[in-house]
């Protein structure tokens, strides 16, 4: 028996992008918003005008690290404190991971189909941002 997989669309990632930008907004945050698809590619990304120009590159980071691991990075931060698991993980790779509140993977069928991240305001709101964005994809 195979199952089709259906993947993280445009749409999907609008309505995430949307949703996130809403719950920052009403927290009087601004914020930059990446979605990757499975393959860790660029989806959708929006940076709201007055949002810090590094919440771009943050937001980004965060939904890699979040793919790659398939954790949301909330559940990570400790793991690469000196003397955890991933102490070094970090540096190891060409594509640096983000260990920060904010990159949550996004689920379909429960099979992995992408992530998002949100970067700009701290570490607990940027994570309640994105959760509250996949909350809007259930």
């Amino acid at each position: 028996m195979t199952t089709t997989l259906t993947p993280l669309t445009v749409q999907d990632a609008e309505t995430l992008i949307a949703t996130a930008h809403r719950a920052a907004d009403a927290a009087g945050v601004t914020v930059s918003v990446a979605v990757l698809d499975a393959g860790g590619h660029l989806l959708a990304f929006r940076r709201d005008d007055r949002a810090v120009l590094i919440s771009g590159e943050t937001s980004i980071r965060k939904a890699y690290t979040a793919l790659q691991l398939d954790t949301p990075t909330a559940d990570l931060v400790d793991a690469v404190a000196p003397g955890a698991l991933f102490h070094t993980l970090p540096t190891a790779l060409d594509r640096p991971l983000l260990f920060i509140a904010g990159g949550i993977p996004v689920h379909r069928d429960g099979r992995l189909v992408g992530a998002i991240g949100v970067g700009g305001g701290a570490p607990d709101q940027d994570h309640s941002f994105a959760a509250a964005a996949l909350e809007a994809l259930a």
